[in-house]
């Protein structure tokens, strides 16, 4: 009986097991064409999170195309960012597309509500949400746009903050060694876990607050219990 208590928003990924030693000091460079596109993308998140407060404020849903959609930009984002600067996990360049793609090592998911509080939408994404965006500002330092900005029209938490640092110091020992440390991973795909959870919630995306809990690891809890549940049941 599995009773760890998991979070509906998903973020897996898995750590190629040959990462160039080299390649990440160039990457910035390599992922310009999607930061090209993921401005406008941004863009129109921001727009269609304003539509989607005032939809569920008179209706308590999330029209969900508007919600797949902006999933979407959270997970094209994340895919960027595994491949770059928050976590250098991959050497495999990220696809152009809002889908999901079963094959890339990073993934994220998040259930689409069939109801959302009416009231809720009024504070959580400001008030109930601000000890965490705390918390992210630290963890993420060039990512308090979450504290400062909460129309998150700037999404990029890789910078100053703990993530950075420790992305930084798996970049070195990955040239001095060729190895990414899988302790360091683990901490950085946490850290990266929680930033996240936190977007979706502040995004609107969910009613179920966010755990003050770093749940380390490439394999989310939730995908656990899933798969967990799976095995039990097909046995």
């Amino acid at each position: 009986m599995t009773v760890t208590s998991v979070y509906p928003v998903r973020v897996d990924a898995h750590l190629d097991p040959h990462l160039s030693r080299w390649l990440w000091l160039v990457k910035w460079i390599l992922a310009i064409p999607h930061y090209i596109v993921l401005i406008p993308l941004w863009i129109a998140f921001c727009v269609v999170s304003v539509i989607a407060f005032f939809a569920i404020l008179f209706t308590g849903r999330y029209p969900r195309p508007l919600f797949e959609f902006n999933v979407g930009v959270m997970r094209w984002t994340w895919r960027v960012n595994y491949y770059a600067y928050s976590a250098l996990g991959t050497d495999q360049y990220p696809p152009f597309t809002l889908a999901e793609v079963p094959d890339y090592p990073a993934h994220l998911h998040v259930p689409y509500p069939e109801h959302l509080s009416r009231g809720l939408v009024l504070v959580k994404w400001w008030l109930l949400a601000l000890p965490h965006l705390l918390i992210v500002g630290i963890l993420a330092g060039g990512g308090t746009w979450l504290t400062l900005n909460s129309d998150t029209q700037n999404y990029s938490w890789t910078g100053g903050g703990l993530i950075g640092l420790l992305v930084l110091i798996a970049a070195i020992i990955l040239a001095v060694t060729g190895r990414y440390p899988n302790g360091l991973y683990d901490l950085i795909l946490g850290l990266n876990r929680w930033v996240l959870r936190v977007a979706a919630y502040t995004s609107l995306m969910t009613d179920t607050y966010p755990p003050f809990r770093l749940d380390s690891g490439g394999r989310d809890p939730a995908t656990t219990v899933i798969a967990t549940t799976g095995e039990a049941n097909g046995a």
